[in-house]
């Protein structure tokens, strides 16, 4: 067809359909213009397009954005494994091989090590809502254990570490609530206008940062022995390692100073305590009093077990408590 017999057939300019041209040669499908009272613009006709033309490093990455666990969560587990049954069988043979071996050698599994998992019975209310630009009522609550009535025009989801949040108008500006904090939740008559240009990735990783910075920054200073170096690893993660490779040395020998950015003295507490005698903190000096006050109340706790109904200690104090 000539340029001007496919311009008046896509109601665009001529020279829409050459740039158009353009772009598709660019991509990669073989078209081409020749001159002449014959010519015209021209698809190779032995041409057929691989799936839009996925190249190979494209087809692994489509199957590796698959997360079983957040899609279960929005109840799509079972249909995104039917689309990825038709998208491997509409994909040719080589690459069918290359699918099924990214699904059999890559798996993202976003959730955490022996953490309970939250219930979120509202999130397909709010998926639905999403959709179809829905108001919701919700009885949210907050982290104080207070409740309050909201009404949401939903603008998205988000699963952060297998927690998730949706991005919502409430009153006149938009706000973050956690999921698992919606004790009630219903869908409206009404609808909602989302915004054109609202860019849901974008908001995030601005709220994001915002809240980081808004956060209260407790530095603990610590005192760190070999012994100690697994307990504060499975604590606050790998991390750590990078840090202790930098931390400078202490004046007891085999002993290394470490700092550590928490977020309040009781949460610094609550951490720490449980390492047990393998580190020391040794500033804040308000820090120090507070671990000695809770490891005082854990003793006097569990202490009075260890007494003979007239008060004599079962475990002896000469160092073998073990011997019997």
């Amino acid at each position: 067809m000539t340029a001007q017999e496919l311009a008046n057939a896509l109601e665009v300019s001529p020279r829409t359909i050459y740039r158009d041209l353009d772009a598709l040669s660019i991509a990669g499908v073989p078209v081409y213009a020749e001159r002449g009272p014959q010519g015209g613009c021209r698809l190779l006709e032995s041409y057929r397009t691989n799936l839009t033309g996925l190249k190979e490093d494209e087809v692994r990455a489509l199957f590796m954005l698959t997360v079983p666990g957040l899609l279960a969560d929005l109840g799509l587990a079972r249909e995104a494994e039917a689309a990825l049954l038709k998208l491997t069988a509409a994909l040719p043979t080589p690459f069918q091989q290359d699918a099924a071996l990214v699904r059999q050698r890559l798996l993202l599994d976003p959730a955490g090590w022996f953490q309970p998992e939250e219930a979120v019975p509202y999130l397909p209310l709010l998926q639905e809502a999403i959709w179809q630009t829905q108001r919701v009522v919700m009885l949210y609550r907050r982290g104080d254990g207070s409740y309050v009535k909201r009404v949401l025009d939903p603008y998205g989801l988000v699963a952060k570490a297998s927690i998730w949040y949706v991005v919502a108008r409430s009153f006149h500006w938009v706000q973050v609530f956690r999921v698992s904090r919606i004790a009630e939740a219903s869908l409206l008559a009404s609808r909602f206008t989302r915004p054109e240009d609202f860019d849901l990735a974008g908001y995030w990783r601005d709220w994001c940062q915002r809240f980081e910075r808004g956060q209260a920054r407790y530095d603990v200073t610590l005192r760190v022995a070999p012994a100690g170096v697994p307990a504060l690893v499975q604590t606050f993660g790998e991390g750590v390692h990078a840090l202790l490779a930098t931390a400078g040395q202490d004046d007891e020998p085999g002993r290394v100073r470490l700092t550590l950015a928490f977020e309040s003295a009781d949460a610094a507490c609550r951490q720490l305590v449980g390492i047990g005698p393998h580190i020391e903190v040794l500033a804040p000096a308000g820090l120090r009093q507070q671990m000695a006050d809770m490891a005082l109340a854990v003793l006097a706790q569990y202490g009075a077990a260890h007494k003979e109904p007239d008060g004599t200690a079962l475990w002896p104090d000469d160092g073998e408590a073990g011997a019997g």
